[in-house]
């Protein structure tokens, strides 16, 4: 009887045999067939990485003791005193030297912002120049100075409208400066693909700094042409 408009199968309609069970070969034979087939977006792997077999794994710790004896055993060998001493030496001495060469402005030890010759010619502009900025956090820590050594009433209400002020000063000085490193830079390197808005941040960041304390340290004297510098 055809139910639902079902066909029969073609083995049964013939010899009247019944249809295999779920449980059966059929099922096997489908399951074979889902493990042989590799996933979708997957490549089907090679029979040698399919047989291939990975190496023992070490169970996990059951106790503490036998965590710490790992650690100790996957540190290595125990260093005495003098060789703990010399170690630590040699890493400060390898640290110094690295922080040496950055300052240095050499570019293998820079940080990602610092690197490529247009940020080395936009910190030469920086430093050729004598920015307002630079004196920011000098005045605010002298300003904060004043109304916490006098705390009246009429020093309050006078530092206000001076820190309104600073501020405004450096906001300006800070849009010059980016103005001139974008156009300096642009003439200096015609397919710069860097927006201005990333240099600009960039040159007033530095210049917000107190010229001992930027990093990498200046290589051109305050007043140096830097337009007649080769890149």
């Amino acid at each position: 009887m055809n139910l639902l408009g079902r066909k029969k199968d073609k083995s049964a309609e013939a010899g009247g045999a019944a249809p295999a069970d779920s449980h059966g070969d059929v099922g096997a034979a489908d399951g074979d067939e889902r493990t042989a087939t590799a996933p979708k977006g997957r490549p089907t792997p090679k029979r040698s990485e399919a047989t291939r077999k990975r190496g023992p794994v070490a169970p996990a710790p059951m106790t503490s003791a036998e965590a710490r004896k790992r650690r100790k055993d996957l540190r290595g060998p125990k260093l005495s005193r003098d060789e703990r001493k010399t170690d630590k030496v040699q890493r400060r001495a390898d640290m110094a030297d690295r922080r040496e060469r950055m300052m240095a402005g050499d570019e293998a030890y820079l940080l990602p912002r610092d690197t490529g010759p247009v940020r080395r010619y936009v910190r030469d502009i920086v430093d050729a120049r004598r920015n307002l900025l630079g004196l920011f956090m000098p005045s605010a820590l002298g300003l904060i100075f004043v109304m916490l050594a006098v705390p009246s009433v009429q020093v309050q209400q006078l530092m206000s409208p001076i820190m309104l002020v600073l501020v405004l000063v450096m906001v300006i000085d800070g849009f010059i400066l980016g103005r001139k490193v974008n156009r300096m830079a642009d003439e200096k390197f015609p397919n710069n693909t860097e927006t201005g808005w990333k240099l600009g941040f960039y040159a007033a960041s530095r210049a917000s700094q107190l010229r001992r304390m930027r990093a990498p340290r200046p290589q051109v004297e305050r007043g140096t042409d830097i337009a007649s510098r080769r890149p």
